[in-house]
């Protein structure tokens, strides 16, 4: 029995899912039916290709070296659909990008409806979350992050620097004082990530003040520039966040301003896509201009 291209998908949707419910899921399929489909598979190559165990469907030995080259596959028959549809002044589809909260909720909203709207028979899909993205399991077709990946087969392309100060509510300064010099910071409550969900280094700005407690804590961005607007303490927050939130200020600009950097990351066989290469230089370029908009109004 020759092994098929369907059982292929099935393949790729378990190693990434690591469990036939999960896999169910992605391809609309029940996950008695995604079992066979898996042992089909794995009887037409001779060999077994997970290892079972209680926390779900591993790789074997064996579907740990195929799984480059089914993706390979995938990639190259996405490529052949994109050929036969032939060229087009617009983009179609669905593509769906990854990104952390805080470009998801202050920069993406904007940058995407831009391009919706030259393209209307585009969809757009943002997965916000406060972790990296998982390109691998095809959690996202592209994804937005705060620093560059240096493992796995990924294009990796800095988009731009964005700026970050340390802001209060109006509120707050009111009831507080001003505060003068970092060395006052210690003497007011600070917002910040819960310390031991800080997913990438980039992100731990409060160690560069030197601060030691997190009074209040969020792994979202959003959450914490809310708190802040609310006036119940000090945050370090992104400039482009601010005219969002006209009741914050920033504050000692001159003894603290930290520059970080949006990255965009892709499958490196993705670079094959005419519509995802022609998408990716589109967004970066929107973000690019958002943030300059942004950040010139603080």
């Amino acid at each position: 029995m020759e092994p098929q291209w369907d059982d292929m998908k099935v393949f790729l949707a378990v190693a990434r899912e690591a469990s036939l419910s999960g896999a169910g899921r992605v391809l609309k399929m029940d996950p008695a039916t995604v079992g066979r489909r898996v042992s089909r598979f794995e009887s037409a190559l001779g060999t077994s290709l997970f290892v079972k165990s209680p926390q779900g469907y591993a790789l074997s030995a064996a579907g740990d070296r195929l799984l480059a080259h089914a993706e390979s596959a995938e990639q190259a028959m996405r490529a052949g659909r994109e050929a036969l549809s032939g060229p087009s002044d617009t983009l179609s589809g669905q593509i769906r990008i990854g990104a952390p909260d805080g470009s998801a909720n202050y920069v993406l909203p904007q940058v995407v409806a831009r391009i919706s709207e030259a393209n209307p028979d585009l969809d757009i899909q943002i997965v916000a979350l406060p972790r990296v993205i998982n390109l691998t399991r095809r959690e996202a077709d592209m994804a937005v992050t705060v620093s560059a990946p240096t493992a796995g087969q990924l294009l990796v392309q800095k988009i731009c620097d964005y700026k970050l100060h340390l802001v209060a509510s109006r509120h707050y300064l009111r009831e507080h004082g001003s505060i003068d010099s970092l060395e006052d910071v210690k003497n007011h409550k600070v917002i910040g990530y819960i310390p031991d969900m800080i997913f990438d280094r980039e992100l731990d700005y409060l160690s560069e003040l030197g601060v030691e407690r997190v009074h209040l804590a969020s792994n979202s961005v959003a959450v914490q520039i809310k708190m802040a607007a609310e006036g119940t303490a000090l945050c370090v927050a992104h400039d482009f966040t601010l005219p969002s939130h006209r009741m914050l200020r920033k504050i000692l600009t001159e003894q603290l301003s930290l520059t970080r950097s949006f990255y965009l990351v892709r499958h490196q066989g993705d670079q094959r896509s005419e519509r995802l290469n022609r998408f990716a230089q589109e967004l970066s370029k929107g973000i690019r201009e958002e943030i300059e908009t942004l950040e010139a109004l603080t």
